[in-house]
């Protein structure tokens, strides 16, 4: 097995492993370092069932189910193999939709952190890819703390942000929320805006997503502010890695350290991506300089 950086910014391609033929404790150790380390890991060349992917995925920590609403896209999800399986597509069959998120861009994000405990990390397969267009890019959150302008860094301080629970990353009102007319009053978790990170101790900057985001004790203007000049900085090119699909690969990201985003693509192109996703711990507060 080898593992190297996939550049300056972010991420590890991992080569020589067949994730399907499993691997030992040791190659666990060494792929988990490194994705402490990277943020994200690439597979390349995988042939894997939903009985495998979810394998692999459950050595990084305990799964969790797709939510209710992702189940009702697909006939298989009451089978044991794809059971703690979720799909990303745009595919539909029989007038029905196979799976979530469409085709449209995804907005930079970091998954569900509208939870209290969000999720650890993300895990996806390319099962089926379009010829191009659909890359999903990645940011380090690690890197935006550490290279953070003082009087940026300074400005967050110990602030806590809300993150809004009442879209999807794609933009889409969920089911059964209203509208945000007020983002002081959105529903959603509320977390540290730069935490340490519960494995490796590092600082991370932690947004989740712009949409209406709201910076705790804070004038509204004041708070819209100081995310533009976050975001913007944020998701600049220094701190940035757009995966190019194929068949066959499998990305697993940190989701405490890394935002991601989609670009959008061709609807006529099939995209069938499965997915994982593991547990969450708590976030505890880095201390302000």
């Amino acid at each position: 097995m080898q593992i190297n950086p996939i550049n300056d910014a972010i991420g590890a391609r991992v080569d020589g492993i067949d994730l399907a033929a499993g691997f030992d404790d040791a190659a666990f150790a060494a792929m988990h370092r490194a994705w402490l380390d990277h943020c994200v890991l690439l597979f390349r060349g995988q042939t894997l069932t939903p009985k495998q992917l979810t394998a692999f995925a459950a050595r990084f920590g305990p799964l969790e189910p797709p939510p209710a609403s992702e189940k009702d896209l697909r006939d298989d999800a009451g089978s044991d193999d794809a059971k703690d399986m979720w799909i990303i597509s745009n595919v539909i069959e029989n007038g029905k939709a196979i799976g979530a998120l469409g085709d449209g861009e995804a907005e930079w994000h970091s998954d569900m952190t509208y939870l209290d405990i969000p999720p650890t990390a993300s895990v996806l397969y390319g099962h089926e890819v379009p010829p191009h267009g659909a890359n999903t890019w990645f940011a380090n959150m690690y890197q935006a703390c550490e290279k953070m302008p003082a009087d940026l860094r300074g400005a967050i301080g110990d602030r806590r942000a809300l993150h809004n629970s009442s879209y999807t990353s794609a933009g889409e009102l969920r089911k059964g929320m209203d509208a945000v007319m007020d983002v002081r009053e959105a529903p959603g978790a509320v977390h540290p805006m730069v935490i340490q990170h519960p494995e490796n101790g590092r600082d991370a900057l932690f947004l989740g997503r712009r949409t209406n985001a709201y910076v705790k004790e804070m004038e509204v203007a004041d708070s819209e502010t100081l995310l533009d000049r976050l975001w913007d900085y944020c998701v600049g090119s220094d701190f940035t890695y757009a995966h190019e699909w194929q068949r066959g690969d499998v990305l697993i990201w940190d989701n405490r350290a890394t935002l991601h985003r989609r670009d959008a693509f061709d609807p006529s192109h099939r995209r069938i991506l499965w997915r994982c996703q593991i547990s969450g711990t708590a976030l505890p507060s880095a201390h302000a300089d």
